[in-house]
């Protein structure tokens, strides 16, 4: 069984999906001590937290999570095929779902929880993403969450030429907020981040100014915008810290925008007078860009439709592959040994001994061409006996 367990902007507002992150990590090591999990991912962004497993024979039907969706088999694999093509994503066709979905594979085939079956999930949810990208306009000219909170920005100042705007993060999100940023004409910009070096990278791109993060305190009250995206798991900008810090005459103008999940600035900074907003208040732009794409979105679920039958195909065939893997290793063997003998029999073959491997090797493949094609088609109608006779038949030694 594939099961999916995950909360995301459409099911929770910040605050709600703050606390239901954190709960997930309990969730997962309770089905992982109560079921048999033979592979499991995770994928952790702004804007959502899920689960992917691959569980052993159980029912789970009546297991019921609050504040999580919980899908299972097809379901899960299209959601993740629709997240890999920026269906799932807050800011529709943005690209960066698909780099986080490589990342998240990458790192589960190193950690050896991601196998057989989640590895053939993954891989095919980013070729689908590619492939979505390739044949629709999603992408083209969409906006990414660094834009969509330069927007919110913009929305305040109604121009940022010749503002200071202040990057609190240098990660995938302050990189998106800065690329953002490049075309404005700001008067400064300044990028603080844990790393230095990464804040000094990102900030020469840029042709700004890079700040370590004990100087944050006089960035903050020589800046007109803050935009903060790290990874902290707790509020690194205080109410007490911003009242401190930002002088009367700035905290009224100046504007924050908070991308980063858990948040990086206390909610009650707005009673300062900050004009304070949250990846919540992404929606509106959000649902704006989604109704510019609708047709471009029509075309991508199409695609995903007629992927996920070839993936359930692909995963069908991963039952007997075992099977295959058998055939192809003993035939092999059995070749390699009497190509040998033959090469001995006939003596000096005047460089032609490449005609003679070809050959047994096209006899092979042509031998257990249609056997191993029949075993696949076995898979996908689910023909249970005729795998078993198969498995009875290639897996007694000796067969051939």
């Amino acid at each position: 069984m594939i099961l999916n367990i995950r909360v995301d902007h459409k099911t929770a507002d910040i605050s709600k999906m703050e606390k239901s992150s954190q709960k997930l990590e309990s969730v997962f090591n309770y089905i992982h001590d109560k079921y048999p999990v033979k592979e499991y991912l995770k994928i952790n962004t702004c804007n959502r937290a899920e689960i992917y497993m691959v569980l052993g024979e159980c029912s789970i039907e009546n297991i019921q999570f609050d504040d999580f969706v919980i899908e299972t088999n097809d379901n899960a694999m299209e959601h993740l095929l629709r997240l890999s093509s920026g269906l799932e994503s807050m800011i529709i066709g943005e690209d960066q779902i698909l780099g986080q979905i490589k990342d998240a594979q990458k790192r589960g085939v190193k950690e050896g929880c991601c196998k057989e079956v989640l590895n053939t999930i993954f891989l095919k949810a980013v070729h689908v993403g590619q492939v979505v990208r390739k044949k629709t306009k999603i992408n083209e000219g969409s906006l990414s969450i660094g834009s969509a909170a330069v927007e919110l920005a913009e929305s305040v100042h109604g121009d940022l030429k010749c503002k200071k705007v202040l990057i609190i993060g240098a990660g995938k999100m302050g990189t998106l907020v800065a690329k953002a940023l490049a075309e404005k004409n700001l008067k400064a910009i300044v990028v603080a981040n844990r790393t230095h070096d990464r804040a000094v990278e990102l900030a020469k791109e840029l042709g700004g100014s890079a700040i370590h993060f004990d100087k944050l305190d006089e960035a903050m009250a020589d800046a007109d915008v803050v935009i903060s995206a790290t990874g902290s798991p707790h509020p690194i900008l205080t109410y007490e810290k911003i009242k401190d810090v930002v002088p009367l005459n700035i905290i009224s103008k100046m504007v924050m925008v908070d991308i980063a999940n858990p948040r990086d600035i206390e909610e009650n900074v707005s009673k300062l007078g900050v004009k304070l907003f949250n990846i919540d208040d992404l929606r509106d732009i959000a649902q704006k860009n989604r109704e510019m794409r609708e047709t471009e979105a029509s075309d991508a679920e199409d695609i995903v439709k007629n992927e996920l039958k070839l993936l359930k195909r692909s995963l069908k065939h991963l039952e007997v592959e075992p099977i295959i893997s058998n055939i192809r290793v003993t035939a092999e063997n059995i070749r390699l040994n009497e190509t040998q003998k033959a090469f001995k029999m006939l003596g000096n073959m005047n460089g032609n001994e490449k005609i003679v491997d070809n050959l047994t090797k096209a006899v092979i493949e042509r031998i257990f061409f249609d056997v191993i094609k029949n075993l696949k088609q076995a898979a996908e109608n689910d023909e249970k006996n005729v795998i078993q006779a198969a498995e009875t038949i290639f897996t007694r030694k000796p067969w051939l």
